[in-house]
């Protein structure tokens, strides 16, 4: 199966790529279903019913307002997130809906919306059936997607024909499953990881777009973090978290040069890192790296890379970082989950650790091997990590998780430099491991806001 390095890193809308650009994509791909199907005509009504994880904190990750726009045909890389409020206004004062841009349709939300809490189908966790009804309230459609993490989406029609996970059989020229393989191949054609990356996706898309996506990619994460270190206020939601990236990034910024303190990289990495998931928090645009939860890790560490390293305009070494990336992100997609609600924040967090330790190793100019260990080193020390956002928002305790996960991919990398890339513990086994801890963790832990930190921080 082949993921592309523009599978992982989408440019889209916060707060959460399971909860929030998934069902968007879902939405927006009902509604072209209904088109096709030439049923969009005889539709006077849809209604979406939202199962596991996505019933239990779908609120807090503004699940319902992406479903909304999606159903109006918006997509989440091109959507502007400011004009989300009036659109929602909109459509819940006048309590019709503008289905697939093209049909105006009956929506009352109490009644459209439903969550079906206590219920989990068995494929994913984060379930969603969607369905259309004629003008007398008969079912004429119905299709169910899941939200399988990082904005990826599977039909269940896929499912029961067997191709939701089924090997994508585009031509790339280097075929991997293992990061065992990516070793083999690099060593058999004196190739980099990076290297390997990119012929495979130039056997997808032309040097001009590979090149113009990626910047585009890191483009959009600057951004971010620029909004998120400029923007002061409360984020929504009702917990009344402060920003604090603004704050903390005036008191570096402001700092005299004779304080030579030893930590002011750290303190940079951190503001960088928790300025991406305050932008996400807020709903603002960010890319998943390869989550929402986990967007601020690998930004964080390239603007290190970037203000210690080399020079902004460096483009080649930004390529480098996301395509090594995305190779290792790839392993952790194809062989366990990068889903919370699968996987736990080990599946966000943890991938994102690991996709940035191998980023960076691979810039600071180490072996396939140094940076395969840096990926394992990243992991094996997020491994158990539960996802238990508090009152199911993606703030408590998320952006802080994100600055110390972009502490630790530094850390795991220059640890691995240190070393010859000899180690006793596999990328391989540590990605297995990640997935049968995931899978062995209770559901509490998982996305639903129902152990953990939520239930022993008050919400309010």
């Amino acid at each position: 199966m082949h993921v592309s390095v523009f599978d992982l890193f989408k440019i889209g809308i916060g707060p959460s790529s399971s909860h929030t650009v998934g069902p968007m994509a879902a939405a927006q791909a009902y509604g072209q279903r209904l088109i096709s199907h030439g049923i969009l005509e005889k539709t006077h009504r849809v209604q979406v019913e939202l199962f596991g994880s996505l019933a239990y904190t779908g609120t807090g990750h503004g699940t319902t307002p992406a479903l909304l726009v999606g159903l109006e045909g918006q997509k989440a890389d091109a959507f502007d997130p400011e004009t989300l409020p009036a659109r929602l206004e909109t459509i819940r004062n006048n309590r019709r809906l503008n289905l697939a841009g093209e049909r105006q349709v009956d929506f009352n939300e109490d009644d459209d919306i439903l969550s079906r809490r206590g219920q989990r189908m068995d494929y994913h966790s984060n379930a969603m059936r969607f369905a259309a009804f004629n003008e007398h309230n008969a079912e004429i459609d119905a299709e169910i997607y899941y939200s399988v993490g990082g904005g990826f989406i599977v039909t269940d029609e896929e499912v029961e024909a067997g191709q939701a996970d089924a090997p994508n059989e585009l031509p790339v020229p280097y075929p991997f499953e293992t990061g065992e393989d990516l070793l083999e191949i690099g060593q058999r054609e004196n190739l980099t990881i990076a290297a390997i990356a990119r012929a495979n996706e130039r056997a997808i898309h032309s040097e001009e777009e590979l090149e113009s996506g990626l910047a585009a990619i890191w483009n959009a994460m600057s951004e971010c973090i620029d909004r998120g270190v400029r923007d002061d206020g409360i984020l929504p939601g009702g917990l009344k978290v402060k920003r604090r990236a603004p704050e903390i990034h005036r008191k570096l910024e402001n700092a005299p040069p004779s304080n030579a303190d030893p930590l002011a990289a750290m303190d940079w990495v951190n503001v960088w890192a928790m300025a991406v998931n305050e932008e996400n928090a807020a709903g603002g645009r960010v890319v998943t790296a390869p989550t929402n939860g986990a967007a601020g890790i690998i930004p964080a560490v390239i603007k290190f890379f970037v203000r210690y390293y080399r020079d902004p305009g460096d483009k080649a070494s930004i390529e480098t970082f996301l395509l090594t990336a995305s190779a290792i992100g790839a392993l952790y997609k194809k062989n366990a989950s990068i889903s919370g609600a699968e996987a736990g924040c080990q599946g966000e967090v943890g991938t994102a650790c690991s996709m940035a330790a191998a980023g960076l190793a691979a810039v600071l100019g180490g072996s396939n091997e140094q940076i395969e260990n840096a990926a394992e080193i990243a992991m094996e020390h997020n491994l158990g990590l539960t996802c238990d956002p508090v009152k199911g928002l993606v703030q408590i305790p998320c952006i802080e998780r994100n600055a110390m996960g972009a502490i630790k991919a530094i850390d795991a990398a220059r640890l691995a430099l240190h070393g010859d890339g000899t180690h006793r513990v596999s990328l391989d086994q540590v990605i297995k491991t990640m997935w049968d801890t995931g899978r062995d963790m209770m559901e509490k832990y998982k996305e639903t806001s129902e152990g953990g930190l939520a239930v022993n921080v008050p919400d309010c």
